[in-house]
């Protein structure tokens, strides 16, 4: 039993600071991520006991996370301000306007996009892991990270890009003017 909780212990320590800095992205607010990380370590520690494959545990702790962000997306949270100022700040990243824009920029997106693209992007899952996490199949994971990234190109300057570019109206028809409805 004393195993099983030194275990538990070792593997906390290994990943807290990975899933802090991925709660971080999903939600972008340090302390809710820090509560996050600390919900997930909690849930997965209920669950050690029972978790089977010891190599599967991060990926469990990660889905674990997933879902707690999901679930406190959901709540309301009455008695917090939220701000548009970000607490806290690295002293040594090399570009802190870049990473703000960025981060403002995940922000804007809606909570399952984002989740997609930080799952793909910064926890760097194929599509089909993704897929897995968020429970869905891997054609939305492709279609709402080509919106989202998108999205979040048009927010920093970038523009579309060919793939994903927005499509264009075809030219109306020649003859009579046609009803659609829809």
């Amino acid at each position: 039993m004393a195993i099983d909780d030194e275990e538990f212990v070792q593997f906390a320590e290994a990943v807290s600071p990975r899933l802090r800095r991925t709660a971080f992205l999903l939600c972008g607010d340090w302390h809710t991520a820090q509560d996050l990380a600390q919900t997930t370590l909690a849930k997965v520690f209920v669950a050690w006991r029972r978790i089977n494959k010891r190599d599967a545990v991060t990926a469990y702790a990660l889905r674990t996370l997933l879902n707690a962000y999901l679930a406190d997306g959901r709540k309301r949270r009455p008695g917090e301000v939220l701000t548009a100022e970000l607490p806290e700040h690295a002293a040594d990243l090399p570009a802190p306007e870049l990473r703000l824009a960025v981060l403002d920029a995940l922000a804007t997106l809606p909570p399952r996009a984002r989740a997609v693209v930080v799952l793909r992007y910064w926890a760097d899952m194929s599509v089909e892991q993704t897929a897995a996490a968020l429970g869905c199949s891997t054609g939305n994971v492709k279609s709402q990270s080509a919106r989202a990234l998108d999205k979040l190109r048009l927010q920093l300057g970038d523009g579309p890009t060919g793939s994903g570019s927005p499509r264009q109206e075809p030219a109306p028809p020649s003859g009579p003017k046609e009803v659609r409805n829809g």
